[in-house]
């Protein structure tokens, strides 16, 4: 059956495959009676960021009082029910989103916040669901092989821009809200919006420490007990949804300080720190994130080494992303080992051997600094056997992910951070 499919997909035109789920998103809308007209639906889109706003986000608005659904690349949650994702989709197929969003109303929650997807939008996964709220969290090239190029992408995210501008309106208006620093925004606050909202960062005063991130807006001061930059610009993301929805800026400084991360972002497994060393599983699987990574590696601090423990995803997946992760681990560990991420249908050595070489390329040497392993396990086994007292193991690429595909449309289960507390017992 799945190589039938794999046949069908090779012969029909990929914007014809992707009708049937037009079919899907009218039906599962009709089956289940169009559940987003009775809630606030809030869409997040961007290349980085979107699962973090949504944990943050939901976060704060529940503080405030309100009862959320959410759905994202980390979990599912309902009224504060959590499923962690483990579909290897953000947005899912065959009426899945609609059904989630009937659950929510069932469950009695105000808000659903919906990761959405370029790829979602390609695939027709955002139709007939009735926003009320589109955030753009940024735009840079990323996803080329699956779009084909940069503008292609960027009109997939523009399209969700559009089509929210057209949904009907309900008690809000229509809102967009986008990154404004982006080079882009003007492009996607075009469209006949109610409200049109770009938040930038430079004027929030944004600093980071062992503390947390701390920022100033409209004379208010935030803290909130998260690493690193990124997560201030997330933050500053959330708080502008947040006064969009008439949120008063004291409940919202509440709110903000008692968020935490989501799973499988700069996550720390507990159980190693008896041993002197620490470990950070983190979803990060393309440069920038792996920058920003890095950024918050430094204001750590690390007495030891660092031990990164990282591949690069296959299936067609930017592959010029391959050669550049491996230069910049290669760069800024002192141990690199490279292995299998979510291979697909690709050679996962070959995968590994253009990671390796991005790596050689600044100076790694095979077998010395540099290991390339295929088998995720015995990778993560050998960076816990090597780690020492003061040393800090990075293990990138599937964050919190329950599964890892393979070969042939199959996924076989896995979880990065309990993989770790497995090698910790041996």
């Amino acid at each position: 059956m799945n190589r039938f499919k794999s046949v069908l997909k090779n012969i029909i035109p990929k914007k014809f495959l992707n009708l049937r789920h037009l079919f899907w998103a009218w039906w599962g809308a009709v089956k289940y009676k169009h559940p987003s007209e009775d809630l606030l639906v809030i869409g997040i889109t961007g290349t980085t960021g979107k699962s973090s706003v949504i944990h943050f986000l939901r976060q704060v608005l529940e503080y405030a009082g309100y009862k959320v659904g959410s759905l994202s690349t980390v979990d599912f949650y309902i009224g504060g029910e959590q499923k962690l994702n483990d579909q290897k989709m953000t947005m899912l197929g065959k009426m899945q989103i609609q059904k989630y969003l009937r659950e929510m109303c069932d469950k009695k929650c105000d808000v659903a916040i919906v990761e959405t997807t370029s790829e979602g939008r390609l695939q027709y996964r955002h139709k007939f669901i009735n926003y009320d709220m589109m955030i753009l969290t940024n735009l840079y090239p990323e996803h080329i092989e699956s779009h084909g190029s940069f503008e292609k992408y960027k009109q997939a995210k523009l399209d969700l821009f559009k089509y929210v501008s057209k949904c009907k309106t309900k008690e809000h208006g229509k809102i967009a809200i986008v990154n404004g620093e982006n080079e882009y925004a003007q492009e996607f606050l075009q469209f006949n919006f109610d409200q049109k909202i770009a938040y930038t960062f430079s004027d929030k005063h944004i600093e980071v420490d062992k503390e947390g991130i701390h920022f100033e807006t409209h004379g208010y001061h935030f803290h909130a007990p998260l690493y690193g930059k990124h997560n201030a610009e997330n933050m500053v993301t959330v708080v502008s949804i947040a006064r969009a929805m008439d949120m008063d800026w004291q409940t919202l400084q509440h709110a903000v300080a008692q968020v935490h991360s989501a799973p499988g972002r700069i996550e720390f497994i507990p159980e190693t720190e008896s041993r002197g060393f620490r470990v950070i599983v983190d979803y990060a699987f393309e440069p920038v994130a792996l920058r920003k990574l890095y950024d918050v590696v430094d204001m750590l601090g690390v007495e030891g080494k660092i031990i990164h423990v990282c591949g690069s995803t296959g299936g067609g997946r930017d592959k010029a992303r391959r050669i550049p992760i491996g230069e910049l681990v290669g760069t800024k560990s002192d141990i690199f080992i490279v292995t299998d991420e979510d291979p697909y249908d690709e050679d996962p050595l070959e995968i590994i051997k253009s990671v390796s070489q991005g790596a050689q390329n600044v100076g790694k040497k095979v077998e010395q600094d540099l290991f390339e392993i295929l088998d995720r396990k015995e990778a993560i086994q050998k960076s816990i056997n090597m780690a020492q007292s003061g040393d800090l193991v990075l293990i990138t690429g599937k964050g919190s992910e329950q599964k890892m595909c393979i070969a042939g449309g199959k996924m076989i289960s896995w979880d990065d951070r309990e993989i770790v507390r497995e090698s910790l017992k041996i």
